[in-house]
């Protein structure tokens, strides 16, 4: 029976503690200069993603038309040969 409690108590201790463990720390106010920066990057990161979505349309737009030009042919796309 102590043994029961002993766990139960144990149980609990280590549910409660883990809830204290997980709390957040409430982020820093920014200043301006740190305002702007974060904007900057952000500007940055979109317009980087911008290009490569452009670039990725592009990529699929080269392998569907190679795609049609094989497909009148008739013939299936040469494989490369195995590697020994």
């Amino acid at each position: 029976m102590k043994i029961g409690r002993l766990f139960l108590a144990g149980v609990l201790v280590s549910a409660l503690s883990m809830g204290l463990a997980q709390a957040k720390i409430p982020a820093a106010p920014m200043d301006d200069a740190a305002k702007a920066k974060a904007e900057e990057a952000k500007a940055k990161a979109a317009d980087a993603a911008k290009k490569e979505a452009e670039q990725l349309a592009k990529a699929q737009d080269r392998v569907a038309e190679r795609y049609k030009k094989g497909q009148g042919k008739g013939k299936a796309a040469p494989a490369k040969p195995a590697k020994k």
